[in-house]
């Protein structure tokens, strides 16, 4: 399946149904907050990410290559959770959310990353980080997370962990246009697979794992060999012009982010979504090699 990627022109009821939603007659549904994780490593190329393509017979994104990541849990609010780096409020502020939204995001990110891919961003210290996480007694707590049997402050706790959010970098931030019919506000982080832990195709929402230089992954997106999300696309891209996962994560320490919501813009004779600024660069020159 290739996914037109941007900018690209919009079908004429795709215009029409914006229009409706811009004017009022129709009303957008409520976005849902999630949080998703650019996994990197090292590689001959640049720095590599870990894609998992997506169960076809999936609500959202279904066949789509997409990074770890998912859904905030009620239960990812917990103020007790173990934590280690920046407090709740300093991530809020570069999050553009309130505290008690960029805790649960935080939450969400090392979660759902460990729910994913078996990578888990927590350690016994802000010194420390878990080495592996293969054992059965892991598995089993990363099933029991997966199907909500288990909190995710219940199994640090147990454990004697805290979230390692100091090894999170904070890359981007988008909200689905008001026309779909399933909407998410979701924030990207990045993080480096910390030495000693392996990646594990163990979700059950996705039928393959891999992993792909981010500028490969947007070749491949290109040549429709490799279906993507917009905002998956243009993430690869941009993360594809660092050097290696290190020259990423420094320049995540620089950013905040706000929401941006694709609406549609006019291209030629019609009409297409719009980019965030600082990537209309990256597109255009793409477009023209």
């Amino acid at each position: 399946m290739r996914i037109p990627l941007p900018p690209v022109p919009l079908p004429d009821k795709v215009v029409a149904l914006a229009a409706e939603y811009a004017d009022g007659t129709r009303e957008p549904v409520e976005p849902r907050n999630a949080a998703t994780v650019i996994v990197l490593r090292g590689g001959e190329t640049g720095p590599e990410a870990y894609y998992l393509r997506r169960q076809v017979s999936m609500d959202f994104a279904a066949g789509m290559a997409v990074f770890p990541g998912g859904g905030v849990d009620p239960r990812d609010f917990d103020a007790q959770v173990g934590w280690a780096g920046p407090d709740p409020a300093a991530w809020g502020e570069r999050l553009g959310c309130d505290e008690e939204t960029a805790r649960a995001l935080v939450c969400a990110a090392v979660r759902e990353t460990f729910e994913e891919s078996g990578v888990l961003l927590a350690g016994v210290s802000d010194g420390d980080v878990v080495a592996d996480t293969t054992a059965d007694d892991w598995e089993a707590d990363r099933v029991a997370l997966e199907s909500r049997e288990l909190a995710m402050t219940d199994f640090l706790n147990r454990r004697g962990l805290v979230l390692r959010t100091d090894l999170l970098g904070v890359w981007d931030a988008w909200l689905t246009p008001v026309f779909e019919p399933r909407r998410y506000r979701t924030w990207f982080f990045v993080a480096e697979l910390p030495a000693g832990q392996v990646t594990r195709d163990v979700s059950s929402e996705s039928s393959s794992v891999t992993w792909l230089p981010a500028r490969v992954a947007a070749d491949q997106a290109d040549a429709g060999e490799l279906a993507m999300m917009p905002p998956t696309y243009l993430t690869s891209m941009e993360v594809g012009t660092y050097a290696d996962p290190a020259a990423v994560l420094e320049a995540a320490r620089e950013r905040s982010v706000q929401m941006f919501t694709p609406t549609v813009e006019p291209l030629g004779d019609g009409w297409t979504l719009s980019l965030p600024d600082r990537l209309r660069p990256l597109v255009s020159e793409r477009r023209q090699a």
